[in-house]
């Protein structure tokens, strides 16, 4: 007979204090797991390592850019020199991203990423010393394509979620808005730290401290192989493109990514001025903490669902603007925002659900490009709407159109519907 058979249950009917479940076979008592679910998280072994490196990785995504402005303006007494440059860093970044994210399934997290950071750290350090050297000018151009081998880091944390949380779907959906929660305190406070550091201390100052941070946290990153996904092995699966339902779900993350790049510049237009950093801010605030507040959910709501609230809340600037009143905007900017991370933290988990996992870190960067492309085009539709704008609130028409483009979308195609995704291979 097994030691516990038989043994009498505790007269109150209660489990003892510290102990989740009585062990089987008599061995040592599971511990209680804690009831937070960011916690339960982070008790994973090797999970709080691997985030810490890519949060400082991170960081500096945010940075890179107002950091280039501010040092080529500088230099160069031309913001529109400045903008060119880093629009081609980021042109070039939308045609690598994939390709590197392919080697980084094909070959593994550290064996890419560490070397693909060094090429893009070399270009950042090769860009200050073309400015100020006062280099010519095709030569910043050349040197900015140079930094596009930068890794997916918020891809590779997320493959790294979905590798340890591939049979608990409620957890990794609490994993995904974690790391949309990360990426919004990122693009929130890696300008702010970028813009500090250009006008306290000198004009490379930003660049050089987000090339510190970028390779230091990959490195860090790339040391937790505990964690690291394996690589799968090779199928016929072809490019994600090729999955059923893939191009239109990234053709309504382009449509999405039109509505930050919009209401970005809308917002910059109207309030023209030193406070526009922190009232913009403030749509990352309202989206962090919607993020965390949607990981805690038990389950998730359709995309359309998500599309059809941002399409709502994106009108609420467009109001808030038409009083004339900054505190009336900074409060409809917050609200807005509250509708970004559950509908990003919905749409990547269509992605991890539909990638087989031989290609999921590529299946993320394209929705990532995605993004970045409707942000480039929504910034170019926004600067417009600003310079032609019959109204002082026109601008914010822009968005909300981009979020009704993106739930017609959704709609018509039937992504993200109530049919369940492809299947994974391999799963």
């Amino acid at each position: 007979m097994p030691p516990d058979k038989g043994r009498p249950a505790p007269a109150n009917g209660r489990r003892p204090s510290g102990v989740s479940r009585t062990p089987a076979e008599g061995g040592p008592p599971a511990p209680l797991l804690p009831r937070n679910p960011y916690l339960r998280l982070f008790s994973l072994p090797g999970t709080r390592a691997f985030t810490t490196g890519n949060l400082i990785a991170r960081l500096p995504v945010g940075m890179f850019g107002v950091s280039a402005v501010i040092m080529i303006a500088a230099a160069h007494d031309s913001y529109a020199l400045a903008g060119a440059v880093t629009a081609t860093g980021m042109a070039a970044g939308a045609v690598t991203a994939p390709w590197i994210a392919r080697l980084v399934d094909r070959y593994g997290q550290a064996r890419i990423a560490v070397p693909a950071t060094v090429y893009a750290v070399l270009g950042h350090l090769v860009l200050v010393l073309c400015v100020q050297g006062r280099a010519p000018v095709w030569t910043l151009f050349a040197t900015a394509a140079l930094t596009a081998t930068a890794p997916n880091t918020g891809g590779m944390s997320r493959a790294r979620w979905a590798h340890l949380l591939r049979d608990r779907p409620d957890e990794l959906h609490t994993a995904n808005a974690f790391e949309q929660a990360a990426d919004e305190v990122c693009y929130m406070l890696g300008p702010v730290i970028a813009a500090f550091l250009c006008s306290a201390l000198f004009p490379e100052a930003g660049t050089l401290t987000g090339a510190v941070l970028f390779l230091g946290g990959v490195l860090v990153f790339a040391a937790q192989r505990s964690t690291e996904p394996p690589v799968a092995p090779r199928t016929a699966t072809g490019s994600p493109l090729r999955l059923p339902g893939m191009v239109p779900l990234l053709a309504v993350f382009l449509a999405t990514g039109a509505v930050f790049g919009s209401m970005e510049v809308g917002a910059l237009a109207f309030v023209d001025g030193p406070v526009a950093g922190p009232v913009l801010a403030l749509q990352a605030a309202g989206s962090c903490a919607a993020g965390l507040f949607y990981g805690r959910a038990r389950r998730t709501v359709r995309l359309r669902t998500c599309l059809t609230a941002m399409s709502v809340l994106m009108t609420v600037p467009f109001l808030a603007a038409s009083t004339g009143s900054l505190l009336a905007l900074a409060a409809g900017l917050l609200v807005a925002g509250m509708a970004t991370a559950p509908t990003m933290v919905t749409g990547m988990g269509l992605v991890q659900r539909m990638t087989p996992p031989s290609r999921l870190n590529e299946g993320m960067t394209l929705a990532v490009t995605a993004l970045l492309g409707g942000i480039a085009v929504g910034s170019a539709t926004g600067g417009w709407a600003a310079d032609h704008a019959p109204f002082a609130s026109f601008g914010f028409l822009v968005p909300a159109t981009a979020a009704a483009l993106a739930l017609t979308l959704c709609a018509v195609t039937g992504v993200g519907g109530r049919g369940r995704p492809s299947p994974r291979a391999g799963t």
